[in-house]
């Protein structure tokens, strides 16, 4: 009887069949995810002064605004990744991408303190499936000898590309050239992701077995030495908590990523307002440049770590050993050019070295999406939900700590004759490089074999 259309391809290929390539468009969609998400979620940061002035909102509220997005997203992480461990990221990630697209200009609809909140808070929960169904993307379509690099492309690379484009793409080009107000720029963005989704939904499919357009070689080369998983939803597919909670490695991965994700909150919250309070930078221009050095850093150094995580496995032969040698030498190294950079009187320099410091934080990124499937296995997606949630919660905690430091030390000045408040940014820099330390040190404590994929954990 001939194959049907949809059958799935048979176990072992035929000799010197040559793989088919479809691997690289599902690449091509989680990396446009990622870069999507970074591109919509950075256009805060150059709505937010219009938004204060047209709302006449004090800085406390518009950044307490800003924190919303953290409180749904952090909510919104462990079930959305069980969502997508029960019926695979096919329907659930092309949804959330069309809602959290519809969902962008939403805020422009706001009058009011508590309307612009709940667009802020929609957005957040919209968004908040995504990354946990990313991971499970990249478990079941990348090869797991480069499946590190492939992550760090999506992850790092496209998602800080998306990230910093995102000022040029809202400011210079549809409010500046084609002189957009800020509303209707954002819908165009809306636009594009909702074109997208379209795209996402028609392409992918959850499973390698599952696409007809996928041969029995390049099936194989997918798969590598993992077992095949079981299917996209049913039975088995919902990580048992007493088994999350006993898992030591698990635990101490909530906490590293709480600092890691938390110290963040200088990158996407106070950056610009670093720049032109502390360094003294006006030029609008050279300062969407500085502001903008660390993400590129950020980009290049996720590669970087991709890379260096799959040779490392590769050297060691020890998936453990490399993740957290990776993990705590990139913290460490980043708490260091964090305090050289404050510490330089030079801005551009400062801009510099700020960009190396993100270059080794960013390192690590590959490792936590490396370490987030190698212990969830079949439960990867709610792993990295569970991962992903207490990074969120880092960033609605962090904010509000570093706000407060920055208040206590702000002091009164007299600036051409008139009285000015200025404040000193060292004390949450130094909360950072505390953060990025105390990240490090759990590296070495998580153990990514210890995998939640096995009827009980080890020890």
């Amino acid at each position: 009887m001939a194959s049907t259309p949809d059958a799935s391809p048979p176990e072992y290929p035929p000799p010197f069949e040559r793989p088919t390539n479809r691997r690289w468009i599902i690449f091509a969609l989680a990396a446009s995810t990622s870069f999507i998400l970074y591109l919509h979620r950075y256009t805060w940061v150059l709505i937010r002064s219009d938004i204060k002035d047209e709302f006449d909102l004090t800085n406390t509220q518009v950044d307490s605004l800003y924190t919303l997005f953290n409180v749904t997203y952090a909510m919104g992480q462990i079930p959305g990744g069980v969502i997508c461990d029960l019926f695979g990221p096919h329907l659930f990630l092309g949804l959330i991408i069309a809602v959290w697209s519809l969902t962008l200009p939403m805020i422009g609809l706001g009058t009011s303190m508590n309307s612009l909140g709940l667009a802020r808070l929609g957005f957040g929960a919209a968004q908040a499936g995504c990354y946990p169904s990313v991971a499970k993307v990249t478990r079941e379509w990348f090869p797991p000898g480069r499946r590190t690099t492939l992550q760090a492309l999506v992850a790092s690379f496209f998602g800080r590309s998306g990230g910093a484009v995102s000022s040029i793409v809202l400011g210079t080009v549809l409010m500046g050239y084609f002189e957009l107000g800020w509303r209707a720029s954002l819908v165009v963005l809306s636009g594009v992701g909702i074109v997208f989704a379209v795209v996402f939904y028609k392409l992918y499919r959850n499973q390698p077995s599952a696409d007809p357009r996928v041969n029995a070689a390049e099936l194989a080369l997918i798969r590598g030495n993992d077992a095949p998983t079981d299917g996209n939803s049913g039975k088995g597919n919902v990580l048992p908590v007493g088994r999350a909670l006993k898992n030591p490695s698990l635990l101490v991965f909530v906490v590293q990523q709480y600092m890691n994700a938390g110290a963040d909150y200088v990158y996407s919250g106070i950056m610009g307002s670093y720049f032109i309070e502390a360094r003294s930078v006006e030029d609008k221009a050279i300062l969407g440049l500085l502001v903008s050095m660390p993400l590129w850093g950020g980009a290049v150094g996720g590669i970087v770590g991709g890379i260096l995580n799959d040779v490392l496995i590769t050297l060691t032969g020890s998936r453990r050993w490399a993740r957290s040698i990776v993990g705590f030498s990139g913290k460490t190294i980043a708490c260091g050019f964090l305090f050289l950079s404050i510490g330089h009187p030079d801005p551009m320099t400062g801009a510099w070295l700020l960009f190396v410091t993100k270059f080794f934080s960013d390192w690590t990124q590959p490792t936590v999406w490396g370490a987030s499937t190698d212990l969830g296995g079949r439960y990867s997606a709610t792993v990295f939900s569970i991962i992903n949630s207490s990074g969120s919660v880092g960033g609605v905690v962090t904010p509000i700590v570093g706000g407060l430091l920055l208040d206590h030390y702000a002091t009164a000045t007299i600036v051409d004759g008139a009285e000015q408040m200025v404040t000193n940014f060292t004390p949450v820099f130094i909360l950072v490089g505390i953060m990025y330390f105390a990240s490090a040190l759990c590296w070495l404590f998580i153990n990514c074999e210890n995998s939640l994929d096995k009827s009980e954990p080890t020890s």
